[in-house]
């Protein structure tokens, strides 16, 4: 199968970091080009990661026909513009999490979609994760008896008045950022959508009245989803899940190191010192590798992508519901 050749928007560091070095381990993924506002920028990005060719914007690397499929790393705000702009280019699309401002801007781009008859896809990277794969597997399996719970957690401490992600006109906050994971990966393992959300947020002003301690509970036809979100508070991150003959987490949920053997917890919960506690152990590997060859895989044989626009509307309900129970201080309906 031959390579897709990406581009990519921006010289955000979760690209240049993280995403297009793991992409270039890739089997099916080859990145010839980057894009940034500032020429400068990225042609030094192009010249340190070995990307043949480097543009001074967005505009003139969408034109260039060579370039198949966007990686788009931007600022939230600006995910579905500049993924609309690439689809009507007639480019697929990885745009990075969460993909929109609200849902209503999810369903415009899906609109989009099929108006160019192009592939898009949120990057929720966990999606495919081995370990994330395996933990709904044994879940499935009955490996915990009948799932009833799950507790998350996600944090980091930022106040910096400068950066983006304390900006409430760039998507900015704490459930914006990490928040969304919790709420993507407990519908994941329930499979299942949430039925109703009740929430409460501390905002501050210190930071552009962002919201930096978000806590939601996520009500499932099955059972319950229970998370916290902050920007304010220790770096921190977890995922369990309790059955009812069991619980199971993945030790590093959403950060997994690239190079790093995983490993998943389960624990029947025989004692509280873990006498019935079983390690399983993933052969390490990188995320974003799986995520662009997948992507990739999906373009060249046009079946859905990992996470599809429409997984990535669902997400966004949920966010939105989280957001409209903090303000009213009832349960409100994804």
């Amino acid at each position: 199968m031959q390579k897709v050749r990406w581009g990519i928007l921006g010289v955000a560091r979760i690209a240049t970091n993280k995403v297009i070095p793991a992409m270039q381990q890739g089997q099916l993924t080859e990145v010839v080009a980057i894009a940034s506002r500032d020429g400068a920028k990225a042609e030094e990005a192009a010249l340190r990661l070995g990307i043949p060719k480097a543009y001074g914007s967005y505009e003139e690397m969408l034109a260039d026909p060579e370039i198949e499929a966007i990686y788009n790393p931007l600022p939230n705000h600006l995910h579905v513009p500049w993924s609309l702009r690439a689809a009507e280019a007639g480019k697929h699309v990885l745009c990075e999490k969460p993909l929109g401002m609200n849902a209503a801007e999810v369903r415009v781009l899906m609109e989009a979609r099929d108006r160019a008859g192009v592939t898009i896809g949120e990057a929720f990277m966990v999606q495919t994760h081995p370990q994330w794969v395996r933990v709904v597997e044994l879940v499935r399996s009955g490996r915990i008896g009948r799932l009833r719970s799950a507790v998350g957690t996600f944090s980091y401490f930022n106040l910096s008045a400068s950066n983006i992600r304390n900006h409430r006109e760039y998507g900015g906050g704490a459930l914006m950022d990490i928040g969304c994971y919790p709420i993507k990966c407990s519908r994941m393992v329930f499979g299942e959508e949430p039925v109703r959300v009740s929430a409460t947020i501390a905002r501050d002003p210190r930071v552009d009245n962002v919201d930096v301690l978000t806590s939601a509970i996520l009500e499932y036809p099955s059972g319950h989803c229970v998370f916290t979100a902050s920007t304010q508070i220790p770096l921190q991150q977890s995922m369990c899940f309790y059955g009812e003959t069991g619980r199971i987490h993945p030790e590093i949920p959403f950060n997994a190191l690239p190079g790093e053997v995983s490993r998943v917890i389960i624990d029947d919960g025989r004692d509280l010192i873990g006498t019935g506690r079983v390690v399983e152990e993933i052969a390490a590997c990188d995320q974003y590798t799986i995520q662009g060859d997948l992507f990739s895989r999906a373009i060249r044989s046009g079946s859905p992508p990992p996470v599809p626009l429409e997984d990535a509307l669902l997400n966004m309900r949920v966010i939105d519901a989280v957001f409209r129970a903090a303000e009213t201080g009832q349960w409100e309906r994804p």
